[in-house]
């Protein structure tokens, strides 16, 4: 959807405005000097976003893929007339090819039905986040129900022309893919139970989360003594760009299109809401400084991409908000497994120290005179810091686990981090230990809870 300016409104007569659907694709097309129509940077966006997070994409193709290998094999019977004769007389094939269509068949329906029920339990145990930033997007899951009708579809292929004119290659691969199914299929109950214990989940959400990071933030922190670059005053803005479309979140941004686009107007463009962000209908969107002001509305909001659910690929605090969500969830009283939000602290651990090491002042890009052109909102350092800590310490302070091991991650950042990170987590320590005073009435217990401990509790423990 286009943006609204605020500055100037157009307001067009009922009969004139388009249908709902034709102003949603006007808005996702944008026409370039030369005068060809081009989907904008958002819509493409969303599609790889859906195709991405889309089980049934694999196995489609797969449909497809069985159409022409079939006819290619039935082409090229010529070339194949040294292949041996399959050893079965007629009933024998044809019972063999049921025997595979039955069993790909079977596959099919349990590799779904199971998959619903894991999704069920997975986000019920753990958290739905994890559905569309895990399951949906695995691709074994994806490959394994494409094998699965790519052989049904096959043997369907070849039992329909035993009787008539089959070349013994068709049969032959029918069998080796019935074999592969199977195979496939063993390996896939195996594999399924370890994609659903909760530290391959954490562990798939936290390797996603190290990705997001050394994108958004490319460059290493190289001086320990380095201060936060401060913020420039900009004034008041020329013109300010609204959010005309539905209510949604800003899931990603294009910020090299923003940067030129400010570049050749000589102005600056300001990105109000922060990746992440819920953004309303009317509330702004952009702050134009300068010749920016001259921008269309439309060549500024095509450049971000909104959606109903944060997604991870921008976003580097998703990550750390789905691995909380799973360790204060495990922490609750109907659940009560401090040792699944113990590994959830370990990641946490790893991604913070990958944080803490990186340059994440990067909201002021500026183009090659050094002259600034985008301002965007990004994370800071206290916004990591407080997300990992903040709710498991409310939570799982009264288990000894959590106390130990927050207090072990805590001192493990302090050693390892540059001093400017060092403020924020002595604030987190310090919040810690008080509230390991208010939780304990024993002073034996609080006693215990401050040590720290890698394992929570029973482990090598630091004193």
């Amino acid at each position: 959807m286009p943006c609204r300016d605020e500055t100037h409104r157009r307001i067009e007569p009922f009969k004139a405005r388009p249908t709902r659907w034709l102003r949603e694709f006007q808005a996702g097309v944008r026409e370039p000097a030369g005068g060809v129509n081009v989907i904008s940077w958002n819509r493409l966006y969303t599609l790889k976003s859906y195709l991405r997070a889309s089980l049934w994409i694999v196995p489609f193709l797969a449909l497809i893929v069985q159409q022409a290998f079939f006819r290619t094999v039935l082409a090229s019977e010529a070339w194949t007339r040294w292949i041996p004769p399959w050893p079965l007389g007629i009933e024998g094939t044809v019972a063999a090819m049921q025997a595979i269509i039955s069993l790909a068949l079977s596959f099919i329906v349990f590799t779904f039905g199971s998959l619903l029920v894991a999704i069920q339990i997975a986000s019920g145990q753990l958290t739905p986040r994890i559905i569309a930033t895990t399951l949906l997007r695995d691709n074994v899951i994806r490959f394994t129900v494409g094998l699965f009708i790519f052989t049904l579809l096959f043997a369907i292929g070849a039992i329909s022309r035993v009787n008539t004119s089959a070349p013994p290659s068709i049969v032959w691969i029918s069998g080796i893919l019935g074999v592969l199914s199977l195979a496939a299929f063993l390996y896939f109950i195996d594999y399924s139970a370890r994609l659903l214990r909760p530290i391959s989940i954490i562990h798939s959400v936290s390797e996603q989360g190290f990705a997001v990071i050394e994108a958004v933030y490319p460059e290493r922190w190289q001086d320990a003594d380095r201060q936060p670059q401060p913020h420039e005053a900009l004034g008041e803005p020329d013109r300010v760009v609204s959010h005309a479309g539905p209510s949604d979140i800003v899931l990603a941004v294009d910020a090299r299109s923003l940067l030129i686009t400010a570049t050749r107007a000589q102005g600056i463009v300001e990105l109000v809401a922060r990746v992440g962000d819920f953004v309303a209908y009317g509330q702004p969107l952009f702050r134009l400084y300068g010749g920016a002001a001259t921008v269309p509305a439309r060549n500024l909001c095509g450049s971000v991409a909104f959606g109903r659910e944060r997604t991870i690929e921008q976003d580097p605090t998703f990550a750390f908000r789905v691995i909380v969500d799973i360790a204060t969830k495990a922490l609750s009283k109907a659940i009560n497994d401090p040792t699944t939000a113990v590994l959830a602290i370990d990641q946490l651990h790893r991604l913070l120290s990958s944080v803490g090491g990186r340059d994440l002042r990067n909201r002021y890009l500026r183009d090659a005179k050094g002259q600034l052109r985008v301002v965007y909102p990004t994370p800071d350092w206290e916004d990591f810091v407080q997300l990992a800590c903040r709710e498991i310490r409310i939570y799982g302070t009264e288990n000894l686990q959590i106390a130990r091991r927050l207090r072990a991650m805590i001192d493990n950042l302090l050693e390892v981090l540059p001093e400017s990170r060092k403020p924020a987590l002595r604030v987190e320590g310090d919040l810690l230990g008080q509230m390991i005073d208010k939780a304990y009435l024993l002073p034996e217990d609080a006693a215990l809870a401050r040590v720290a401990d890698t394992q929570g509790l029973g482990g090598s423990a630091k004193t």
